[in-house]
This record gives C-alpha cells, sequence and structure tokens, in this order.
C-alpha cells in the first residue's frame, strides 16, 4: 500500500529535468536533449512519485503509437532507497503502460543486470545484453559519408523501420535532428546502406542508434561520426550477439563500462541484430 503522503501521477516539465539530474548524478550520462525530444513526443511517459508536492522518484513508459512500449528512466531519490518505493512505482508505470497499448503490444525494457530477477518475476524475458562501451573519439571521414539533412528523412524513416519494434517516425524525426548532433548516412548505388547518429551528452557524446547492412558500412560510419567530434570522450551501446559491433567497438579503443539486459514482456520482436551496431538509447528503446 502507498503511505498517505505519497502519490503517482503524471510528471510535469520541470521535474523531468529534476530526473535528468538524478540520472547524471548516477553517472548514467544522459543526451542533453533525450528528455525534451521524449517529452516533445510523448508527454504522458512521465510518471512522477511525490511526497506531498515534493518529486521523491520518477520514470518513464514510452509509447510509441500504441504498438510498442518501453519502460525506461527509472529512479527513486537516492536517500529513500530500499523502502519498496521503487518496486511500487515500477509496477505502477508497467500497469499503466499496458493501459496506453493496443492489445497484444509488447514491451521492452533496458535493465541493469542485478534486477533481472525483479524483471523476471514482472513478465520479462531476456532477450540479449547490451554493452556500452566508452573511448576517445578518433576517425577519418569517409568520402561516402554524407551529413543527412531534413529532406532525407523520409529515406532515413525508412530504412530505420525494420531495426525497430514499431514505427518512431516522430520520435525519429526530432532524435536526427537535434541540436549539435551529427547524423550521417551512407549510400550504396543510391540506396541508404546505414546511418548513425552522434548527440551531445552530459559528458561528451554517445553514438545511437548505428544501423547498417554490413559491418564494413557501419565501421565507415563510426570513424566518420568520430572524425566529427574528435578527441572527446564517446560512448555506444552494442547488442552483446552483434559479435562485429563488439569488435569495433574494441579495435577502435573502446572499453566495456557499463551494460544491461534488453528484456521484453510479450511477444519478442525480430530484429536485425547483426545490423544493429548501436542501439538508439537505454532509455528509449
Amino acid at each position: 500500500m502507498m503511505s498517505a503522503n505519497l502519490s503517482l501521477a503524471a510528471m510535469r516539465r520541470d521535474e523531468a529535468d529534476i530526473l535528468t539530474r538524478w540520472a547524471a548524478d548516477e553517472g548514467w550520462n544522459p543526451g542533453k536533449a533525450d528528455v525534451a525530444i521524449a517529452w516533445d513526443t510523448d508527454p504522458d511517459a512521465f510518471i512522477a512519485l511525490r511526497r506531498g508536492s515534493e518529486l521523491v522518484g520518477g520514470g518513464t513508459i514510452f509509447s510509441y503509437s500504441g504498438a510498442f512500449g518501453f519502460m525506461g528512466l527509472f529512479i527513486v531519490r537516492r536517500d529513500l532507497r530500499g523502502g519498496g518505493l521503487g518496486a511500487q512505482l515500477w509496477r505502477h508505470r508497467l500497469d499503466h503502460l499496458r493501459s496506453r497499448l493496443a492489445p497484444g503490444a509488447s514491451i521492452g525494457m533496458d535493465g541493469v543486470f542485478d534486477m533481472m530477477p525483479f524483471y523476471q518475476r514482472g513478465g520479462f524475458a531476456l532477450a540479449h545484453k547490451d554493452i556500452r562501451f566508452q573511448g576517445i573519439a578518433s576517425g577519418v571521414m569517409d568520402r561516402d559519408v554524407h551529413r543527412l539533412d531534413p529532406p532525407s528523412f523520409a529515406v532515413v524513416d525508412h530504412f530505420d523501420r525494420p531495426h525497430f519494434p514499431a514505427p518512431r517516425s516522430p520520435f525519429l524525426q526530432r532524435w536526427i535532428f537535434q541540436e549539435g548532433a551529427f547524423a550521417m548516412g551512407l549510400f550504396e548505388k543510391e540506396q541508404l546502406a546505414g546511418y548513425g547518429v552522434a548527440r551531445p551528452a552530459l559528458a561528451g557524446y554517445k553514438i545511437g542508434p548505428l544501423f547498417a547492412a554490413r559491418a564494413d558500412i557501419a565501421e565507415r560510419l563510426f570513424t566518420s561520426l568520430m572524425a566529427q567530434i574528435s578527441g572527446t570522450q564517446v560512448q555506444i551501446d552494442v547488442p552483446e550477439p552483434n559479435e562485429p559491433g563488439i569488435r569495433l567497438a574494441q579495435a577502435s579503443g573502446f572499453k566495456e563500462v557499463f551494460g544491461c539486459a534488453r528484456m521484453y514482456q510479450g511477444a519478442m520482436p525480430k530484429l536485425p541484430l547483426p545490423r544493429i551496431f548501436g542501439v538508439t538509447s537505454f532509455e528509449f528503446g
């Protein structure tokens, strides 16, 4: 039972920024525009846990047009952990997300490894691990890799579609063309063969998504993105089953620094993991 002075409700925009600061304090290094983009796309995704009028926890439950849900950012204020508030917040978010989705729609999440048994009791099954690599950007711009612009979005959106469990055009358009980001594509025979995005984070940059038809294309995109941000810290989250993606990060001198379990409740999406060299984000899928 929820304590009498605690409540769960929709989050205010200013509280979403507080959540971002808490995430930064935990070392999660969110993208500078991640929460703003998510809010602009799906403001109903943000759930607040309050004590009176004070925010003490919160999280996101992103709905992609009702066809797929994602349990994203999830945090309880540090001084209030260990008393069961997190479990109550998590279950409320899951129940509320189910109500926002079409019957039978799957729900995904990236959870820390230690919490896997809890998530499994909640009906989630492990699909694979996502491994975060970190390093310093250094690369050479490939002559066949080009900066993506808004008129090219329809082509990118079409290419993206098989790599994600549901259409996500409104989110993706904001993500690709956010301020300070580098979005690059490689075309073969006038067809898009891969694309990647490097976005500013609180520390350095994050690369994601990085989708490519082949490993050599992913490498050319990766090095071209790093050429744009040379000398800065970079993080990329690679699905563990994509062995060429793991080798690409390691060959670039990147080290494993973190990881999450990609889990699903409901039907497990059939995604082309050999083409996914970097997931979009741990918070939004």
